[in-house]
């Protein structure tokens, strides 16, 4: 991986990124919110900046998706158009389904990715109704 990689608790590594910024290509994409997939496969969750998912039971699916992928071996990456904060809540949520307690996500996913990651109260609040492994 590149910048923006970060080791989950099994030890299996996923990038993220901003959307823009310039990238080598995964085996896998996770696009939170609106704008453009890249040329790798991609799925997208409906999840509105600064907020939560839209649809719970499809982003626990899609996280479930990237995290089985990475534990495959393959390239995996999540992004936003910031790259901060719904990308810093689906790290820190790959993090909790993958073991982290969920009282140390926020924490961890700082840092590990980004400062700033986790942006709102809603995004934290959101990570402790995860389900644990």
């Amino acid at each position: 991986m590149t910048d923006g990689g970060v080791t989950l608790p099994s030890g299996v590594r996923v990038r993220g990124r901003r959307l823009s910024a310039p990238a080598t290509p995964v085996d896998f994409a996770l696009v939170l919110g609106t704008g453009p997939l890249p040329a790798w496969p991609a799925r997208r969750v409906r999840w509105p900046d600064f907020w939560v998912p839209l649809d719970r039971a499809d982003t626990l699916d899609a996280l479930g998706e990237a995290l089985r992928r990475a534990r495959g071996g393959e390239r995996v990456e999540v992004t936003c158009r910031g790259g901060v904060g719904r990308t810093g809540t689906a790290l820190a949520a790959l993090a909790v389904l993958d073991g982290l307690p969920a009282e140390d996500a926020v924490g961890w996913v700082r840092a590990a990715y980004h400062p700033r990651a986790v942006e709102t109260p809603w995004q934290r609040r959101w990570l402790r109704t995860l389900p644990t492994p």
